[in-house]
């Protein structure tokens, strides 16, 4: 079997910034032990597989190299962005059927296309006594100053420097399993322009450390939009790749947008 397959690089103005996404459309969903290894084949944060329903509405899911997902914000924008330009170039608007609902994205004429995504109000974390030392030596920089925890496990620190200065995923794999997680947030007031800026950190998903994540701004964005009393901001994912997004809280959604940078279109034989 023949399968026609895009590689994407997503929140990103050129190729080989942002973070890439392989796209996979479907007439119909392959067995999910078939699409794992694909995933795990590909070894990107995600491979997205999208089957077409009717004009403008899909079906969409998301795998790491280890597992499916619930919620992938940079997949989507790259599925959306390669239906825009090649798969149905006529089209404003698609609505992506998924695991965390319907995810909408708006074409936008400067290319920055316009993502809607669930919000993930974060609360603090009482954590373990020591857990912030922990999470401070697994990624060899400062302990964070508090944590919250939603769907991800969230380290704020005082300044950029804690953010930047994370030498990488170390064993925060294990720290974070101690407390029942698979996902960490590092984030710090911005510098350089930017309102806030980020990392995150997967490893137990085969993701030590994702270069931009959409699903990670759906609990930045509320908590440093009500923090710094401003509806739309300019966000930095300071991955080594790294990546821009505008992000507006709306709420129960979050309002993502970012370009997308072809990188490869190409056939895979499974």
């Amino acid at each position: 079997m023949n399968l026609k397959m895009w590689q994407v690089d997503a929140f990103a103005e050129k190729p080989l910034e942002g973070n890439p996404a392989a796209i996979v459309p479907l007439e119909r969903f392959l067995d999910a032990g078939l699409m794992q290894k694909i995933a795990n084949e590909n070894n990107l944060a995600e491979t997205a597989f999208l089957v077409w329903k009717s004009p403008g509405q899909y079906d969409l899911r998301w795998f790491t190299p280890e597992s499916e997902v619930d919620l992938c914000g940079h997949a989507t924008l790259a599925s959306a962005w390669l239906i825009f330009e090649e798969l149905d170039p006529e089209l404003k608007q698609v609505c992506f059927d998924t695991r965390s609902g319907a995810l909408i994205v708006d074409r936008s004429r400067d290319g920055k296309h316009v993502m809607s995504l669930p919000s993930d109000v974060i609360a603090p974390f009482d954590a373990p006594p020591g857990f912030a030392q922990q999470v401070a030596d697994a990624l060899g920089t400062s302990a964070p100053r508090e944590l919250y925890r939603g769907r991800y496990v969230v380290g704020v620190w005082e300044s950029a420097d804690g953010v930047r200065g994370i030498k990488g995923a170390g064993d925060i794999g294990s720290v974070l399993r101690s407390v029942n997680s698979w996902g960490f947030i590092a984030t710090a007031p911005g510098d350089a322009g930017y309102d806030f800026i980020s990392r995150f950190f997967a490893p137990d998903k085969g993701v030590p450390e994702d270069p931009v994540t959409g699903s990670a701004h759906c609990a930045l964005v509320p908590y440093w939009a009500k923090r710094l009393g401003k509806k739309t901001l300019k966000a930095r994912q300071v991955s080594p790749r790294g990546g821009d997004l505008l992000c507006t809280d709306d709420g129960e959604r979050t309002i993502l947008a970012g370009s997308c940078a072809l990188y490869l279109r190409g056939e895979i034989t499974v």
